[in-house]
This record gives C-alpha cells, sequence and structure tokens, in this order.
C-alpha cells in the first residue's frame, strides 16, 4: 500500500470548455481519489487530486495523455500537505 499524497497540479491549453474537469473527475473516480478540478480566470485548470502514491501519479499522467478532451501545453505539479479530502468537487 502507497502513502498518501496531496498534489495541486495547474493545466494549461485548451482546457476550458471542452469537457476537461469532468474528464479529471471521471479519472479520479476510478481511482477512488479525493480532490477538485476548477476552472481559473486566466484559463487554465487547478487539478487537487488526494490519495494513495501510486493511484495519484497515475491519474497525474493522464491530465495529458492522448485520451485527455482539448489541447494540453503544459501541467505544472507539486505536493502538497494531506488534508484528508473526501469527494471530488468540480467547479
Amino acid at each position: 500500500m502507497s502513502a498518501e499524497v496531496r498534489v495541486v497540479a495547474l493545466v494549461s491549453g485548451t482546457v476550458q470548455g471542452v469537457g476537461y474537469r469532468w474528464f479529471v473527475s471521471r479519472a479520479a473516480a476510478v481511482r477512488g481519489l479525493a480532490g477538485s478540478a476548477t476552472n481559473l480566470p486566466d484559463g487554465r485548470v487547478e487539478v487537487v487530486l488526494e490519495g494513495p502514491a501510486e493511484d495519484v501519479r497515475a491519474v497525474l499522467a493522464e491530465l495529458s495523455g492522448r485520451r485527455a478532451p482539448g489541447t494540453v501545453t503544459g501541467v505544472e505539479s507539486r505536493e502538497d500537505g494531506g488534508r484528508g479530502m473526501s469527494g471530488f468537487t468540480v467547479g
């Protein structure tokens, strides 16, 4: 069993208005992760993922994978302290 982690990722490109946040929500649900996907005013999407490190890494890899809707030009991520989140929100 891998350790619990929390990662915040900022996804750049054409990722608003293309179903990207719902794509992330489904990918997180498949892995049982908590978190959120939120549109930012600058056109990016902020993705927060919390759960087992292996599952978080797998979803992070999908953020710019070929199944991701829109056009992803960059993903910047950083680990953050876990907060014991539950559920996944789309904002």
